[in-house]
């Protein structure tokens, strides 16, 4: 039995960890080749080792998603190596989180360009391949801070500003056989809330009780439950869903 994804190339960014880490390692159970770009060398060599050892296809890049050339480099690379850009997606982000008047500009800047200057370097330095293959799905990962969240001025506005661009790519990419979605999580169990447990000073597991308490289906997200929405966006056969975003959070809100 071949995956969905066989004879596909998926390009992740900030793959080695987290919601990234999950959807990696569904795509490659289902057949494709990956590629992954993300800044900690540890992670990614770590991740890269493991999924060399399954046999699994991989190129894997230490780069900067802030930084244009790195990303072209990098998606050239993994284009010559394995022969196709067919997927992106665009996970790789950061926190700084803090009430809006102990924000600094630095926190409100780094936030910015990862998740939206870094997700415009990748969807236009992959959307060429797709162009001249006809053919390509671009995956973007929101979230439900998106709706607006305490203390993440900073990252609910980039988060929302990330809907804003999937929808403008479906329209602009869609008659060049390319969709365009995004997929907003709620409360995940990754490094990333484990870091913000850690900055409001209680234990995650406190966390991930006080967040269970308000989530309809009564449990926390894992990483596989983006990636399944990820991949629904990914496959082949979802070739007429342009410029959606689903919510994944155990309920219709975070």
């Amino acid at each position: 039995m071949t995956g969905r994804f066989e004879g596909k190339v998926a390009f992740i960014t900030g793959g080695s960890r987290g919601i990234g880490r999950g959807i990696v390692d569904l795509f490659a159970k289902e057949g494709a080749k990956i590629a992954i770009i993300d800044v900690n060398q540890e992670a990614l060599e770590s991740t890269t080792a493991q999924l060399q050892q399954q046999g699994i296809e991989i190129f894997s890049k230490i780069t900067n998603v802030v930084n244009r050339n790195e990303v072209e480099v990098a998606m050239e690379e993994a284009f010559n190596e394995l022969g196709s850009i067919d997927i992106l997606v665009n996970n790789a982000g950061v926190i700084r989180d803090n009430l809006l008047f102990k924000m600094t500009e630095d926190d409100w800047d780094t936030v910015m360009d990862v998740h939206l200057k870094g997700s415009f370097n990748a969807a236009r330095s992959a959307q060429k391949y797709m162009v001249n293959n006809k053919y390509g799905r671009i995956i973007n990962i929101s979230s439900t801070s998106a709706l607006g969240n305490r203390g993440q001025a900073n990252y609910a506005t980039a988060k929302a500003g990330l809907q804003g661009f999937t929808k403008t790519l479906a329209i602009e990419l869609g008659k060049y056989g390319i969709t365009a979605n995004s997929v907003a999580p709620g409360f995940i169990e990754t490094e990333m809330t484990r870091e913000t447990a850690a900055r409001i000073g209680i234990p995650f597991e406190e966390l991930i009780q006080a967040s269970v308490s308000k989530i309809p289906v009564g449990r926390s997200g894992k990483p596989e439950d983006i990636a399944n929405a990820v991949a629904f966006f990914a496959d082949e056969a979802s070739s007429f869903v342009n410029g959606q975003v689903i919510y994944v959070a155990g309920g219709p809100k975070a």
